[in-house]
């Protein structure tokens, strides 16, 4: 059994609280589009190529890094995203070649972001640890209801395998919404009695949809620097549209009977969703699962992300990397 550690850190660089002072005013600005996409869900889809772009600008990229996106038709819908190549990964991974590979589920609160948000992160993650990356483009609301983010996760393990992959060659990471589908995709493996992945690696997951955990939290006086409560509550409602609370889909329940993949579980102790990360750790544990939970001092949601903003960003990104090294040695 892995063991919660602190990141070996008792505080945030004063770079990052420096940012995280100066992104208060998010805060409202969240609430007040929480507001308008409550009185019109289309302003959502107008204004999400906007909001994905200006994401895309604060995660770069780094130099080498090459795309090949991937639009697959399946006998069970389409598969969308990216193959994501690191400097000295010019070709997509082969199975034939035992390549340990990342399949990354992205955040989003289920409506906004995609692949192409998150390349930056994928691309810095996949390139420390060596390995190729598959970044999944899943469907979101208000276009797309639950659970079909969570049917299109499944899809795409599945078309991993369906190209030659083994089970035992895919590690999983996946950040906040993307956190909730990997745990969605464990739960439909066991049920369908597919091999699980070699290992997980989470970034702040999210584990009720519903959100009320991270509205206990705030009650409490927690304050992220990034999230309103309000206006998450009120997206993640325009992708779960009134599905009932305790589907096992919903809140997805881990038990002893499955075979988990050994977690990672990274997350910001300044955010509203570090009981979700909390509770999918202990989840895991008490199924008899092993799994490391890093709570980084003073960081916000998805820190990861964000170089620029926090130093913490690029040793986090390490620290996983190291992870899926090792779990590419066992």
């Amino acid at each position: 059994m892995y063991t919660t550690s602190h990141a070996g850190e008792s505080r945030a660089s004063l770079r990052a609280r420096a940012f995280s002072r100066s992104t208060f005013a998010s805060r409202p600005l969240m609430a007040a589009a929480g507001r308008s996409v409550l009185a019109s869900p289309r302003l959502l889809t107008m204004t999400r190529p906007g909001v994905n772009r200006g994401l895309s600008l604060l995660s770069p990229v780094p130099r080498g890094t090459r795309i090949t996106p991937v639009r697959e038709l399946t006998d069970s819908g389409q598969v969308r995203g990216e193959w994501v190549h690191g400097r000295g990964r010019a070709d997509v991974p082969a199975p034939s070649t035992d390549d340990t590979i990342l399949y990354y589920l992205h955040g989003s609160g289920y409506v906004i972001c995609s692949a192409r948000t998150h390349r930056g992160l994928v691309a810095r993650l996949a390139g420390r640890a060596g390995i190729g990356a598959f970044s999944l483009d899943y469907r979101l609301g208000p276009e797309h209801r639950w659970p079909s983010g969570g049917d299109d996760t499944v899809r795409g393990y599945r078309w991993l395998l369906d190209q030659g992959f083994d089970a035992g060659q895919i590690i999983v990471a996946g950040d906040s919404a993307g956190g909730h589908l990997a745990l969605d995709l464990l739960a439909a493996n066991h049920s369908d009695g597919v091999p699980q992945p070699r290992a997980m690696a989470l970034f702040s997951p999210l584990y009720d949809p519903t959100f009320q955990l991270a509205r206990d939290l705030a009650d409490r006086g927690v304050r992220d620097p990034i999230i309103d409560v309000g206006a998450a509550v009120t997206f993640l409602g325009l992708y779960t549209a009134g599905a009932d609370p305790d589907h096992p889909r919903m809140r997805i329940k881990l038990s002893p009977a499955m075979d988990l993949p050994p977690t990672l579980i990274q997350v910001g102790t300044r955010e509203i969703m570090a009981d979700d990360a909390r509770t999918v750790h202990r989840r895991l544990l008490d199924a008899g699962g092993l799994s490391e939970l890093q709570e980084w001092p003073g960081q916000g949601h998805v820190f990861q992300m964000f170089p620029y903003f926090s130093p913490e960003s690029e040793r986090a990104v390490g620290a996983a990397a190291e992870f899926i090294s090792r779990q590419r040695r066992r």
